[in-house]
This record gives C-alpha cells, structure tokens and sequence, in this order.
C-alpha cells in the first residue's frame, strides 16, 4: 500500500473511531469526547495499531483544536470576560501554584533532584482549553458563568505555565536564570492578550459593517478564518498556545452581526477536523509501559494529585460565586490534555526523564482529561426545581 492510501486509510479509522467512540459514550451518558479519546486508545499503538501519529495527522489536529477554540470564542463577549475577569484571575494564578507545588514535592519523593522535580511539575499545571471547551460546547452551556470563568482561567494559566516552562528549561539547562528576560516574557505574553482582546474587539464593533454587503454569504466566514489562523500563528510568536489567538480570534468575530451565521457555518468544520485531536490524544498513550507495579503505583499518585489540586486552586479562586458555581469551575480546570503531554515530550527529549515516567505523565494527562468530563456534565445540568444558574443562557 503506497503512503496516500495508508494515510487515507488512517484518517479512515481516525473517523470510524472517534463515531463509534462517541456513541458509545453517549450511550452511558458521558459527553462524545470521553468516548473519542478512549477510542484513540483502542486504535493506537498500544493496543490495535491501526492509527500511528505523525506528522500530517498532527497537523490535522493542531487545526482542529484551533477551530474547535475559534468557535468557542465566537460564543463569548468581550463584555461578559470583563463581568468575570476577577474570578478567572484568582482560578487562573491559584489553579497553578498549587499542582505547581505539589507536583514538585512528590516528583523530589521519587528522585531527590530539584531541577528534574520542577520539570516534572510543570505537567501538573495548564489547563486543556480544548478538551473542557468541548465539553461544555456540546452541552450547550457556554453563555453560562461558570464557563466563561473556566475558558478565561484556562487562558491565564497557559500564559503562567509557558513562563514556568521557561524558568524550568533554564534550571534544567544549567544555564543563568535572567530574571529581566522572563518579565520581558511575561510582559509579552499579557501584553498581546490585553491588546487582541480589546483593541481587536473595538475595531470590530466599527469596522465590521462592509462584510453586510458581501455578495458571497462565505465571505465573512473566510474572513474571520484568516483571522483566526493568523492570530493563532503570532500566539506561538508570543510563546504562548495556538489555541489562545484562535481564542481571541473568536471573541473579535463573535461582535460582528454574522455571528449566528458564522457558528451554524461552523459545524461541518468541527465535525471534519476535531476527531483528529481527541482521538490522537488517546492514541499517543503507550500502555506496555505501565505494566509494573511502581509504574501503576506512581500513576495512581500523579492523578489524584492532579485531580485535587486542580480542583482545590479552581475552588479557591472561584469561591465568590458560591460553593456549587467555585466547584463546577474546579472541576472544569482539571483536564491537562496535551498540555502535559508537551511538558512530557520536552522532558523525554531533553533526558530529563526516563521512558516510566514520561508514560505516567502521558496516562494522568489523559486519565484527567476522562475523569472531569462526566463529573463536569453531572454538575452542570440544573438541579429540579432550582432557578438557572447566573448567566446562564
């Protein structure tokens, strides 16, 4: 079989399984991502081998989570980021000290070596925006408060663990730790943030008239792609994630009066490429490697510190909105994704870590990225009888 049809063929399966994983997770109430990414698990390497990643396929996924974050901005406003902006700072700087902290100390318990140690941590602390986005995308409860707070968090805690990846490839090198070149960093990385976000908006709202009188009704979609794509590009040039200006790309668009139109043209794009990120992020997990004991025992030990200190920083900084609202936003932060996946590939590949470990770091991105998601969805429907939650939609 020449490669274009083996890779035809595997973007085949990738389709098949992300179908048939979804409907069976929808069969036991679990929202279709779960059942996506258990999917890749199945097809992958570990277990069928009939999916490998590489190069094209990851280019696939990178657009589609890219799209997948272009939409959910375009379900969020400038003026409802601002109600929240406090909330989602607090969940955004606690949600990182926290796992920060105690992925160190029980990365120092195995291996007493620091520089080692925060590497390791660094695993512990972004957010997936992707994944939790899908979630509450395919619930439908984007408009609401505990969303926004969650989605807004997501983009200060990647912006916090760029800059802590940074200060732990410095330790880690050897190098001198320049104090005045993170604080450039991080001035950057806010800087573009705060400028796409309100300068991109307000320029939206007075220069968006001329896509009325588009002939062509794909115009302000091609338009607003070509944004997304770009802003996307100049996030990586800023050290941050794509998915942040696809993000923000999503806010600018979501003030020009296509937006209805421009959500419903949308979904045939979702449908084709957000397969390919969640049923690769299940495939990239190598199961072989945690056969062993310690190797299950270090596994189980990562997750629920994973799990509850995501949970306790999301908690923390979300408590004025009450204990219900502070708790669906800390279940919301707890899914790693490929965020701890790339922390894991950097560390494999700078010999920071052996082949276990970079496995439990891979398993406990994916196993929080399975366990939140059903949790999530319990708390986000409305209780019987209850009013709806504030901001709902």
């Amino acid at each position: 079989m020449d490669h274009a049809a083996a890779s035809l063929l595997q973007v085949f399966v990738i389709f098949a399984a992300a179908q048939a994983g979804g409907w069976l997770a929808h069969r036991v109430r679990l929202p279709d991502v779960v059942g996506q990414i258990v999917a890749g698990c199945v097809v992958g390497p570990s277990l069928l081998g009939w999916v490998t990643p590489h190069a094209p396929l990851e280019m696939l996924s990178e657009i589609g989570v890219v799209l997948l974050l272009f939409a959910v901005g375009l379900e969020t406003r400038l003026d409802d980021v601002k109600r929240i902006g406090g909330s989602a700072f607090a969940v955004g700087v606690i949600g990182v000290i926290v796992p920060f902290a105690a992925g160190a100390v029980w990365a120092h318990s195995l291996e007493p070596n620091w520089p080692r140690s925060l590497f390791v941590a660094a695993a512990f602390v972004a957010t997936s925006a992707g994944i939790t986005a899908a979630v509450l995308k395919e619930m439908g409860v984007l408009r609401r408060i505990e969303s926004r707070v969650i989605l807004g968090a997501a983009v200060i805690d990647d912006i916090l663990a760029m800059l802590l990846l940074g200060v732990v490839v410095a330790i880690q090198a050897g190098g001198p730790l320049r104090i005045g070149q993170l604080a450039v960093v991080a001035v950057e990385a806010v800087g573009f943030v705060l400028v796409v976000g309100w300068l991109g908006t307000w320029m939206m709202r007075r220069g968006a008239r001329w896509l009325d009188g588009a002939r062509n009704p794909m115009t302000p979609l091609m338009v607003v792609l070509a944004l997304c794509l770009g802003l996307a590009w100049v996030a990586t040039a800023f050290g941050l994630a794509a998915i942040i200006g696809a993000f923000l790309a999503g806010m600018i668009a979501s003030e020009t009066r296509q937006r209805v139109q421009l959500q419903e043209q949308m979904q045939p794009l979702l449908a084709l490429l957000t397969p390919f990120f969640f049923v690769l992020t299940g495939a990239k997990v190598e199961l072989a490697t945690l056969g062993t004991r310690e190797a299950l025992w270090w596994l189980l030990v990562a997750t629920l510190l994973a799990l509850v200190t995501k949970l306790a920083g999301g908690w923390l900084g979300a408590l004025r909105l009450g204990p219900r609202s502070a708790l669906i936003v800390g279940v919301g932060m707890i899914p790693r994704g490929e965020v701890g996946i790339v922390v894991a590939a950097l560390g494999l590949a700078a010999g920071v870590f052996g082949n276990t470990l970079y496995a439990v770091i891979i398993a406990m991105s994916l196993l929080t990225s399975i366990i939140a998601p059903p949790f999530l969805g319990l708390l986000m429907k409305p209780r019987s009888g209850a009013a709806p939650a504030p901001g709902s939609g």
